[in-house]
């Protein structure tokens, strides 16, 4: 009986390379994908303040761009506000105004120039209310973005800031214990409680005064409704020439002072205690 042959059954592996770990990268492709749209369409229901922080990040992550005047290296240029360079920092935040499409018809009722006290940055109250609430100390969302804003760029630099708030003639409602010096006291220190929430330094402002309508912008119009407003003032930093020639004054004051008043003293005083001692032994 013949013997039966072999078979040998022989299989095939070549496309045991499909069965690789290759499609785990085609599926963290589509997993990145889809948070990537989840996070556009979380962005596109965010507040207008949560889009700027989330841009703001982008244009900036290391958050040293505006680190102006400080000992950060950042993009900005370092800027020490004195007299000299205050219209420095009054770019700066017409720029940042500019930049904000929402506030583009506020921007006529935000009025920045530089006094003698430093630079004045104002926001003017319309008839129906631009930033605060009619006849109240309560911001609305236009004065809470603005200030904001403000608090941001303010707050990088080492100047201190005083605000305050200002009113028209009219007299405030029927309220015998509420009139128009606590109106414009609250409004001053409602701006600075969000501005030192927004970033403005706890030590960096100096005052908040009300003024009620006793510095009227339109003295012409006593009851026009620009007199309402805000003024943020950014106070100058004393420069060393400032310091040496304050110290100059001092000197020259001092060396002006005549000797002779010096002499003519302790013999003024000497005759006074004579007449005195001569009323009490006649006595």
């Amino acid at each position: 009986m013949p013997t039966p042959p072999t078979i040998v059954i022989k299989k095939n592996s070549r496309h045991r390379g499909h069965h690789t770990g290759a499609w785990k990268v085609a599926y963290a492709d589509f997993v990145t994908a889809m948070m990537a749209l989840f996070i556009v369409l979380w962005l596109l229901n965010s507040s207008k303040q949560v889009q700027d922080a989330v841009g703001g990040y982008f244009r900036d992550p290391t958050g040293t761009a505006k680190k102006a005047g400080s000992n950060q290296n950042g993009s900005a240029e370092n800027i020490k506000l004195t007299k000299e360079n205050m219209n420095k920092l009054k770019e700066e935040l017409q720029k940042s105004i500019r930049s904000i499409s929402d506030l583009e018809k506020l921007r006529k009722n935000i009025e920045i120039t530089v006094i003698a006290e430093g630079l004045r940055i104002e926001l003017l109250e319309s008839a129906k209310g631009t930033f605060f609430e009619s006849g109240s100390s309560r911001l609305n969302e236009n004065g809470k973005e603005m200030l904001v804003l403000l608090a941001q760029d303010l707050s990088s630099v080492p100047n201190h800031v005083s605000i305050e708030g200002h009113t028209d003639a009219k007299p405030y409602g029927e309220r015998a214990n509420y009139s128009n010096w606590e109106l414009s006291a609250d409004r001053a220190n409602a701006a600075r409680r969000i501005m030192q929430q927004a970033g403005l330094r706890q030590d960096q402002v100096s005052q908040v005064r009300g003024f009620a309508d006793q510095r009227l912008r339109n003295a012409v119009d006593p009851f026009d409704a620009s007199n309402r407003r805000i003024s943020i003032i950014v106070q100058y930093l004393t420069s060393p020439a400032d310091e040496d020639e304050k110290s100059a004054a001092s000197a020259a004051e001092a060396a002006n002072a005549s000797p002779e008043s010096g002499d003519q003293a302790p013999a003024e005083n000497a005759a006074e205690k004579n007449k005195a001692d001569d009323y009490f032994s006649s006595a």
